[in-house]
């Protein structure tokens, strides 16, 4: 019997690749996100291509009633997850303290922290229950280094680390691993959304230097869910080589 994935954030970027990559490592994919077009490609492609089951689950990770009522009513044969990738997240707005915007925070806060909360309180249960599973959070440098204009976007990846190092003492006496994967500057759409749609800005974010993409992240999960069972990697940071943490990044001018 195949064992059972969760990933949030699934239609695009590292949350798409994780998925395509737990796929291929012989996962079934329950796969989350709010555009359900491209959930609905997502399934085709993972049972299609990778001979994986999939089941779209289409609702926005802010609301705690659609996540609750999501994961509550996963048929019984899905409930024995043993991966939760809490993948979905974001960044709005570049702006100073004094100049920020309430609804760039509030959308930030909500999807990074309260939605990464909401959909650990409906899975752990029953990874507790299973006895066993690996929640794998996707935090940042920005959690790690704080950068002008970051603040809040900051704020919320501090929050995810912090969260991450709670989950693993609370999961410890259930037998359930806890990994907080904190990725630099990876090309997605991640700056598209931070500068609303603003493409050349946000293509500038990675001008002369060579961005991770999704691809990279889902291999560094590949390689932390394979280890052996008594082995826990708690907490792993993944850069670009042309990048030392949130502040410092060396653009090459023959790039």
């Amino acid at each position: 019997m195949k064992k059972i994935a969760l990933v949030t954030g699934a239609t695009s970027g590292i949350g798409k690749a994780t998925a395509i990559m737990l796929a291929d490592c012989g996962f079934n994919l329950i796969i989350t996100g709010r555009r359900n077009e491209r959930l609905n490609e997502l399934k085709s492609q993972l049972e299609i291509k990778y001979k994986s089951e999939a089941l779209p689950l289409c609702f926005d990770i802010r609301n705690r009633n659609e996540v609750c009522n999501a994961i509550e009513n996963i048929p019984a044969k899905w409930k024995n997850i043993s991966v939760l990738v809490n993948n979905a997240g974001l960044a709005v707005g570049l702006n100073h303290i004094q100049d920020g915007l309430f609804d760039d925070w509030e959308r930030m806060i909500d999807t990074n922290i309260r939605g990464l909360l909401y959909i650990t309180r409906c899975v752990a249960p029953m990874m507790i229950e299973n006895k066993q599973g690996h929640i794998i959070n996707i935090g940042s440098v920005a959690g790690k280094d704080v950068y002008e204009n970051g603040n809040v976007y900051c704020a919320t990846k501090y929050a995810v680390d912090a969260l991450s190092k709670a989950m693993r003492i609370d999961m410890l006496k259930h037998n359930i691993k806890v990994t907080n994967v904190c990725p630099g500057a990876v090309e997605t759409e991640f700056s598209i959304v931070r500068f609303k749609d603003d493409t050349e800005r946000a293509k500038a974010t990675y001008d002369r230097m060579t961005p991770l993409n999704g691809d990279d992240i889902a291999n560094v999960i590949r390689f932390v869910i394979s280890l052996p069972p008594h082995v826990c990697v708690n907490d792993i940071v993944v850069t670009p080589t042309s990048q030392a943490n949130a502040l410092i990044i060396h653009r090459n001018e023959n790039q």
